[in-house]
């Protein structure tokens, strides 16, 4: 049996500590740690993850596995240049051509420790749709119920940049809130986040651990070199501050090391953690925030703010004075305040062209302007995550990643 469960928001500063009270585990491997530049998959480093994420699986604790690597992979199959920028549909063939390597070197690796092994290709549809969220979420239960560890990587073959989810640290902290997991660990080239550029600070140091990401973090993480994927160190911020959010930590730690999920294991002091917010999010309005499909904007007056706010009411019509954008009903939508304040995040019952003909007006008005009977909310309470006003940069920054 496992120990006690943590929490939604309880931190845990000893890492062999949290791991052993977490029963569900994701664990993110960047390509920087997969492959070798200009020669594809590093077979040996899989292998040895594969023998240390099986002992992480023992007993009843569940692991996922997000996995970076097949687009290296294919391109090395394909003997394609790494300094040559490959076009969309190339980027698309390599990814399809690495992919069946990648879960091959998988497959044969985790045999060797009793552990069987499934491929989950998800894209940025299946995240943003509430049903395909939900129905993704009952498929990986059931594989993790059965012992299996799910091998999951954005389906790069049907991806273009305009649906993407952004990267596999992106994808990670959204399968961390989806899965209700305890604990986050992403595994890179580097030995964790450092207070500043090595490049141009050589007494840069590692920062243990992170209570919270604030501005001050997200300018030191912008500056970092990153990893040989599309994930770079902000990236890997942005993400351990999505997981924090839905109340579980985050490990970044360096993959590179033969034994590095051992060594957490066994409390070491590796890598930086990150802890979690301690009012987290629940799993609905998190995937409200950060993966809803969306992209408009509603922008409100003052007067609508402080009711937003402070006392947690619903938008109305009559608070809203510009809609910015093209959107269906359904929406998530930014909400924003004067001067263009990020105040939160909403799935609007208005689609765009409807509520720019009823902005303003008092909820009486609203069926006369348009013909027939809507919503009084423009975004319901329950349907609206609203945020801290002074977190305004790292809020804006992980609505833009």
């Amino acid at each position: 049996m496992l120990p006690a469960l943590l929490t939604n928001g309880e931190a845990c500063l000893n890492r062999a500590e949290l791991i052993a009270r977490s029963r569900r585990v994701v664990v993110k491997v960047g390509s920087g740690v997969l492959t070798a530049q200009g020669h594809g998959l590093d077979w040996d480093r899989v292998r040895l993850l594969a023998g240390q994420l099986a002992r992480l699986a023992e007993g009843e604790r569940q692991v996922l596995l997000v996995s970076s690597g097949a687009v290296a992979s294919g391109r090395a199959k394909a003997g394609l240049p790494y300094d040559r920028e490959l076009t969309l549909n190339e980027k698309q063939a390599v990814a399809a051509l690495g992919q069946a390597g990648l879960m091959q070197a998988y497959e044969e690796s985790f045999a060797e420790h009793g552990k069987k092994v499934a491929q989950v290709l998800l894209t940025a549809a299946d995240l943003r749709s509430r049903t395909r969220f939900v129905n993704a979420r009952s498929t990986l239960y059931t594989l993790l119920d059965w012992g299996v560890i799910p091998v999951v990587n954005e389906n790069d073959t049907v991806s273009v940049a305009e649906i993407k989810l952004g990267d596999n640290d992106n994808l990670a902290a959204m399968l961390t809130n989806l899965l209700g997991a305890e604990l986050m660990i992403n595994l890179t080239n580097v030995d964790g986040i450092l207070d500043a550029d090595p490049r141009l600070n050589p007494q840069a140091q590692r920062i243990p651990v992170v209570e919270k990401v604030d501005a001050q973090l997200l300018q030191a993480a912008s500056a970092q070199p990153g990893a040989v994927g599309l994930g770079g160190i902000l990236s890997k911020v942005r993400a351990a501050d999505k997981v924090a959010r839905c109340g579980a930590h985050t490990i970044v730690a360096n993959g590179l090391k033969d034994d590095i999920l051992d060594r957490l294991q066994a409390g070491d002091d590796l890598g930086t953690l990150f802890l979690p917010r301690p009012t987290p999010l629940n799993s609905r309005k998190h995937w409200i925030a950060f993966a809803a499909a969306g992209g408009g904007e509603v922008v409100v007056d003052e007067g609508a703010v402080r009711p937003l706010v402070e006392r947690g009411k619903s938008l109305l019509a009559a608070g809203v004075r510009e809609v910015r954008g093209e959107f269906p009903e359904g929406s998530a939508v930014k909400v924003l305040g004067p001067g263009d304040c990020i105040l939160g995040v909403g799935l609007s019952n208005y689609a765009s062209r409807d509520l720019r003909q009823v902005m303003g007006l008092r909820s009486a008005e609203i069926a006369g302007r348009l013909g027939r009977e809507q919503a009084d909310e423009v975004i319901h309470r329950d349907n609206l995550v609203v945020f801290d006003l002074d977190e305004e940069e790292s809020v804006a920054c992980l609505l833009n990643s």
